[in-house]
């Protein structure tokens, strides 16, 4: 047996989640904000002729940890 713990990757800065633009991508936003990210700028929107819908794109920022002073 291993002994070594095995350690989360460490979470990026700064993230751009993009897809089509429905519950799926929202979920991932959502989720992205459950893991300590908070929106950053507005998202944008634009029209995918060939294949006829709509793609979004939204970035993420993971919150700084406030550093308390006693």
């Amino acid at each position: 047996m291993d002994s070594k713990k095995e350690s989360k990757p460490k979470q990026k800065n700064y993230v751009l989640l993009s897809g089509r633009d429905d519950a799926d991508f929202c979920q991932r936003v959502s989720d992205r904000m459950d893991q300590g990210y908070e929106l950053y700028g507005s998202p944008a929107m634009t029209f995918n002729v060939l294949r006829g819908y709509p793609m979004v794109s939204q970035a993420l920022v993971l919150k700084k940890k406030s550093k308390s002073k006693k």
